[in-house]
C-alpha cells in the first residue's frame, strides 16, 4: 500500500498542496488522503469527473482531444491534473483516468490506466499502467500508483517550495 501519510508530510514540508481529479477511482484517492489525520494541511479537494464531458467542462481538457482520443489517454490525464490544480488553487494536481472494466473503453483494454501529476511552472509527470485483476483491484492499484507517482515527484524535487 502506498505511503499516503509520507506523501502528505512531504507536501507540508514544502508548504505545498495537492488536488485530485479522479475518473475510474471514483473518489478513492481523495478518501485515502483524507483518512490521514491532518490531511487538511496539504489537501485542497478534488473532482470526480467520471463522465467524459465533465473532463472538458470542469477541468478544461480540450474537447478535440477527448473526441479524437477518448477519455483514456495520457494527454487527458495531464489535462485533468493541470485543470484540477488550477480549479482548486493547489500546487500539484494529481489525476487518473483509465478502464477498470468489465468492458474495454475507447478501444483501450481493461486495466489501461494513465496517472499524471501537474506541478509548479507547468511541469508534468506521467505514468501509463497496464493492470490486471478484478475491477476493484485495478481501482485500488491505481490509487497506490497515483500516490507513488506524486511521492516520487516530491522526492526528486526535494528543494522545491511553493513559496
Amino acid at each position: 500500500m502506498a505511503d499516503v501519510a509520507g506523501m502528505l508530510g512531504m507536501l507540508v514540508e514544502r508548504d505545498a498542496t495537492v488536488a485530485v481529479a479522479e475518473s475510474l477511482t471514483g473518489g478513492l484517492i481523495g478518501a485515502a488522503i483524507t483518512s490521514v489525520p491532518g490531511a487538511s494541511r496539504a489537501f485542497r479537494g478534488g473532482v470526480i469527473s467520471y463522465a467524459t464531458d465533465l473532463k472538458h467542462e470542469l477541468l478544461g481538457v480540450p474537447g478535440e482531444l477527448l473526441r479524437r482520443e477518448g477519455a483514456v489517454h495520457a494527454e487527458v490525464a495531464a489535462g485533468m491534473a493541470a485543470g484540477v490544480a488550477r480549479l482548486c488553487g493547489a500546487t500539484y494536481g494529481l489525476a487518473v483516468t483509465g478502464v477498470a472494466g468489465p468492458e474495454p473503453q475507447d478501444g483501450r483494454p481493461v486495466g489501461t490506466v494513465h496517472v499524471a501529476v501537474s506541478g509548479p511552472g507547468g511541469r508534468r509527470w506521467a505514468r501509463e499502467l497496464s493492470l490486471g485483476g478484478s475491477r476493484e483491484r485495478i481501482r485500488v492499484e491505481t490509487v497506490d500508483e497515483a500516490v507513488d507517482l506524486l511521492s516520487g515527484v516530491l522526492k526528486a524535487n526535494i528543494g522545491e517550495h511553493s513559496g
